[in-house]
């Protein structure tokens, strides 16, 4: 398996979708792309930025029923794609025992995010789709991890309005 952090939770401009990128923290560099939902990716930056709502979120509520059982992540693994479908799995702990349940790659992230978990990806995956993004001169790693996080929740809420349904019609 390999280590992964997430890069970042951006907006693909071609296609105006919402895309995680999970970048391996050794080796080569390789990122994994996996294009998420709108409601993902704007709870993904919600908890990067520290926005706490009124109510527990869906990923707030996952979080709070984990730490009441008193059940850990480990980990979260991306596991494998099918059919342009991504697939990742939770491996809880609760004490000595272990539990593997499948999750969507956004959804797990999210909690992840939220409990400070390690994130992972099957070496099989990343080998097969994982990229080495090229330096474009405009930002680099570290510019991308001072983006304020506004800035994030702006451009998160400038999507949504120009989002319509029939932007989701295959």
């Amino acid at each position: 398996m390999v280590e992964v952090r997430l890069r970042a939770v951006r907006v693909d401009l071609q296609s105006n979708t919402p895309v995680l990128l999970l970048q391996e923290t050794d080796g080569e560099g390789r990122t994994l792309p996996i294009f998420i939902g709108t409601p993902e990716a704007a709870s993904i930056a919600y908890a990067l930025q520290g926005v706490t709502m009124p109510r527990p979120m869906t990923h707030d509520l996952m979080r709070d029923v984990l730490s009441s059982l008193d059940v850990e992540i480990e980990r979260v693994v991306i596991t494998e794609l099918q059919n342009s479908t991504y697939y990742a799995e939770l491996r809880l702990r609760r004490g000595s025992d272990v539990t593997v349940v499948s999750s969507r790659p956004s959804d797990a992230v999210a909690v992840a995010v939220r409990t400070g978990s390690p994130l992972f990806v099957s070496d099989e995956l990343m080998d097969a789709e994982g990229i080495i993004l090229a330096a474009d001169g405009t930002e680099d790693e570290e510019a991308e991890d001072d983006v304020p996080p506004d800035v994030l929740i702006g451009q998160f809420r400038q999507f949504l309005k120009e989002i319509k349904p029939e932007d989701f019609a295959t």
